[in-house]
C-alpha cells in the first residue's frame, strides 16, 4: 500500500508556535486563515506559494490584535516543528510491514524537506512530493495524482488529519485514513474516509 502523508498537524505538531504566534487560539486562528486562503486560492483555480500564504495570514493576524511579529522567527519555527509522539513508531510500523511511506504537502518542497529532516522522519520517508511541483495546492486533485503517478498500480491511501484534505483525497480516487487528533472530526455531509484513526501507531493495523 502506498501511504501518503499529509505533514503540517498530521506529522509535525503546530503547537511548537505558540510561542512566536501568541498563544493557541492566535495560532488556531492563523493557521484557519491560511487553511481558508488555500481553499479559496484553489476554488478560483489559481496557485500561491503555501509559505507565503502562511506569512501572509501570521502578519494578518497579529494586525488584528495588535501585535507584533518576527517573520523570521516565524519561518524558522516552521522549519523546526516536532513531530507528533505516534509519528516515528507509526512510520517505523508501516514500513516494517512492507507498505511505501511519502508525504505529500502544500509547503514548498525546500521548507518540506527542512522540516522533515529536522524533525527526524526524512529517514522513514521514501519520498517528499510538495503541491508546488504541480502549480496546484491541495485539496485540488494535482497533487494527489502526482503522486499516485509515481507508484502506477500501487492503491494509495492519504492520512490527514484535515478534513478538507481527506475531501480531496477521496475526490482524486484515493483511499483514506482520517488522523482525529483532538478537535478533528469529518467533513459534515461529505463521504466517510475509508477509516478512522486517532494515532498512527493504529494505521497498520488497519491496512
Amino acid at each position: 500500500m502506498l501511504c501518503v502523508f499529509d505533514v503540517n498537524e498530521t506529522l509535525l505538531d503546530l503547537t511548537a508556535m505558540d510561542p512566536v504566534i501568541g498563544g493557541p487560539e492566535l495560532r488556531r486562528e492563523w493557521f484557519g486563515l491560511a487553511i481558508h486562503t488555500v481553499l479559496t486560492v484553489t476554488a478560483t483555480g489559481s496557485y500561491r506559494d503555501f509559505a507565503g500564504i502562511a506569512g501572509d495570514a501570521a502578519l494578518e493576524v497579529a494586525a488584528r490584535h495588535g501585535r507584533e511579529l518576527d517573520l523570521a522567527a516565524l519561518g524558522e519555527g516552521l522549519r523546526h516543528l516536532p513531530a507528533h509522539p505516534d509519528v516515528e513508531a507509526g512510520l517505523t510500523k508501516l514500513r516494517e510491514a512492507g507498505h511505501t511511506v511519502v508525504a505529500l504537502t502544500n509547503s514548498p518542497l525546500a521548507t518540506a524537506e527542512a522540516q522533515l529532516q529536522n524533525a527526524g522522519l526524512a529517514a522513514l520517508l521514501d519520498r517528499i512530493f510538495s503541491a508546488e511541483q504541480v502549480g496546484r495546492l491541495k485539496p485540488a486533485p494535482e497533487p494527489y495524482r502526482q503522486v499516485t503517478a509515481a507508484y502506477p498500480g500501487e492503491p494509495a491511501v492519504m492520512i490527514a488529519a484535515h478534513d478538507w484534505d481527506i475531501a480531496g483525497a477521496q475526490a482524486a480516487g484515493l483511499r483514506t485514513a482520517l488522523l482525529a487528533r483532538p478537535g478533528v472530526r469529518p467533513l459534515p455531509g461529505a463521504p466517510e474516509p475509508t477509516c478512522t484513526i486517532t494515532a498512527l501507531t493504529e494505521l497498520a493495523g488497519r491496512l
